[in-house]
């Protein structure tokens, strides 16, 4: 059991390094080369910072553990969309332009509702896959026809990187991504059997590890007064991993679980907070510190929910 919690720890250190060296590197690296902050915000940025989502699903879909994967996915999300945000808003208040809570907020929902409607028989088949996955090429493509981008970017991007720098970093980074991401998700599967609970709950957990470096980056950023940046990083991510990142695991093999009705009450609890946090997020402009605390509060049910 021991073995099995260190490895998966293990696993999980390892592909948040490597997943935020590769972003790091791969954006620095665009830059270089002349392309705008906003086309690598909307696409290296906003693809990349769900990298660990991403090789969760492909790994959990090669050993057949759709359960984690969903798990992993539905985590990610809730926590992001409260969790964070309360974060966020409790070191400094959030101001947001409504324009842009209904551009990401919509597609942040329609994503969401996607994924449930997929799930609703319990499997996702390949062809379901794809067309999520160009469900989310769609929306990169409405989005160049909004700010955003560019502020997101500068989360990330601290210079840029010539070829000889920055390519050895986007090695190392999938590498580490590779490894652990094998690491975390064979021994999450091999925990959840051993203790005897559902790999839907391990899952759940994964994907509140996986969201922890999103969380440290949007606080810093508050810390510095740049709330608004990080909420729009928050809020791209969470259109990303319920199509892109969930469909790419569709597409390496079916993914199928083995409580739709458990799934369909989470990811429902999933979709109801989100509603509630734009909701008040474009109502009053922002969130300050008391709707934070709801943020934070509307997180913990999550883990009963299932």
């Amino acid at each position: 059991m021991l073995l099995e919690g260190g490895g998966f720890l293990l696993g999980l250190t390892l592909l948040l390094v490597g997943a935020d060296r590769t972003v790091d590197a791969a954006a620095e690296l665009a830059l270089y080369y002349g392309l705008s902050t906003f086309f690598i915000g909307v696409t290296i940025v906003s693809i990349g910072t769900s990298i660990p989502e991403m090789t969760t699903s492909i790994y959990a879909a090669l050993y057949s553990a759709g359960d984690l994967l969903v798990g992993n996915i539905v985590g990610s999300e809730t926590a992001q969309i409260t969790l964070a945000i309360g974060v966020v808003a409790l070191i400094a208040r959030i101001e947001a332009e409504r324009k842009n809570v209904l551009v990401y907020g919509g597609a942040m929902v329609l994503a969401m509702i996607i994924m449930i409607l997929v799930l609703e028989d319990g499997e996702i088949i390949r062809s379901e896959g794809f067309l999520m996955m160009i469900a989310y090429v769609a929306f990169i493509h409405d989005l160049y026809s909004h700010e955003g981008g560019e502020e997101v970017t500068t989360e990330v991007v601290e210079e840029r990187a010539p070829p000889r720098k920055a390519v050895p970093w986007i090695v190392a980074g999938i590498a580490l991504v590779v490894v652990g991401g094998h690491l975390m998700v064979t021994n999450g599967v091999a925990i959840a059997r051993l203790i005897g609970i559902p790999e839907f709950l391990v899952g759940l957990l994964t994907g509140l590890g996986t969201t922890t470096p999103e969380i440290a980056v949007a606080g810093l950023a508050a810390k510095r007064g740049d709330a608004g940046i990080s909420v729009g990083s928050l809020l791209g991510s969470n259109i990303t991993d319920p199509v892109f990142s969930l469909g790419i695991g569709a597409l390496v093999a079916d993914v199928a679980v083995t409580s739709p009705q458990a799934v369909f009450v989470s990811t429902g609890y999933m979709l109801f907070v989100s509603l509630v946090v734009l909701g008040v997020m474009y109502w009053r402009r922002g969130i300050g510190r008391r709707g934070a605390v709801v943020c934070v509060l509307l997180y913990l049910p999550s883990f009963v929910l299932f």
